[in-house]
């Protein structure tokens, strides 16, 4: 870490000289401006003016990849915060793979659109402001869709409803639509200190954590979609069992949707109190899983692993919902609370 003298210029001004390599780097001169942000425990960030809201562009050349990797490298250059991602093929026309790729990701990210298109070059644009979000709407948003997936795979697995569990399937392209838009916002606002407060941050602390608890939401609604898989495969689209299993299946549910509510509300109000609750309710679950199996009559071995398949989705919910407990804990006691000082 480099330190710098603070010297006073006048009555009731005080300056501090620029590294002249940062400076250097940053193509500051004289007479520049620069941009200043005040964030939490004293800290003051400098930034360029080049680096705020930089409309930042990638090319990602096809020559050497296949469809798949062109699609993966256009959902990361999303993620990384690019305004506008250029596809082109230096040796002759793109492939129709390749145009295919870019049209797949383009249907998978939020705010994105061709904006030109030739045999050779294909251009798509983000249209996303992170002013028009906040990280914690839009964890909220994630674990509510999640939710509402698991709540319609359980009730279509209840009344052997195929076209519920697929409406619960559908609503997954949403889902990884949040969470992918949650990444590029968390890698923006890191890359850019001055985001932060545009996406709802006093400073980039919780970034961190925001990017597991967004993981762990989306790997929730890959469980429900898993429970409506089931459904889909199974022969009446139900399971084999008796009325009062099904019925202890969906209090199990309940109690799972609570616990991933409560955890995420606990993050983004840095409620430490709600944790503890979370923690409680965890508790009185955590056993559900093998009491329901172990009141099961005998059945077959098809019949009872479809069951056991739901109890496993669900319980893994429930572990992903603690580990966002654990995040929000952190983040709650790293402010001053009726629990906590902090000097």
């Amino acid at each position: 870490m480099e330190t710098r003298k603070v010297q006073r210029l006048g009555p009731s001004t005080l300056a501090m000289t620029l590294p002249a390599e940062w400076a250097s780097e940053h193509g500051v001169e004289k007479g520049d401006e620069v941009s200043l942000r005040m964030g939490g425990k004293g800290t003051l960030t400098v930034m360029p003016e080049s680096a705020n809201f930089e409309e930042t562009e990638a090319t990602i050349r096809t020559d050497n990849l296949d469809a798949d990797a062109v699609e993966r490298a256009i959902v990361a250059q999303y993620v990384l915060g690019r305004r506008v991602i250029r596809i082109e093929c230096t040796d002759g026309a793109l492939e129709s793979a390749h145009i295919n790729a870019v049209y797949r990701a383009e249907t998978q990210l939020m705010g994105l659109g061709v904006i030109e298109e030739t045999p050779e070059s294909i251009s798509i644009r983000c249209s996303v402001d992170p002013e028009d979000f906040t990280l914690d709407n839009l964890l909220e948003r994630l674990e509510r869709t999640g939710r509402t997936m698991r709540g319609e795979a359980i009730k279509a697995l209840a009344h052997g409803n195929p076209d519920l569990a697929q409406r619960a399937l559908n609503r997954e392209r949403q889902a990884n639509k949040i969470f992918v838009l949650l990444l590029r916002l968390i890698f923006t606002a890191y890359q850019n200190p001055t985001l932060a407060r545009a996406v709802g941050l006093e400073s980039g602390f919780p970034l961190i954590g925001y990017r597991s608890i967004a993981k762990n939401l989306e790997l929730t609604a890959d469980n429900a979609e898993d429970i409506a898989d089931i459904v889909m495969e199974a022969e009446g689209h139900t399971l084999n069992v008796e009325k009062s299993v099904m019925r202890e299946i969906r209090e199990l549910t309940e109690a799972v949707d609570e616990i991933t509510a409560l955890a995420v509300e606990s993050a983004v109000e840095r409620n430490y109190d709600k944790t503890i609750e979370a923690r409680k309710l965890f508790h009185d679950i955590s056993d559900r899983e093998r009491e329901i199996l172990a009141d099961l009559p005998e059945m077959q071995n098809g019949d009872l692993l479809q069951v056991r398949e739901v109890l496993v989705s669900l319980q893994q919910t429930a572990q992903y919902a603690i580990r966002n407990v654990e995040i929000a804990a952190n983040l709650a006691l790293n402010e001053e609370s009726e629990h906590t000082t902090i000097k």
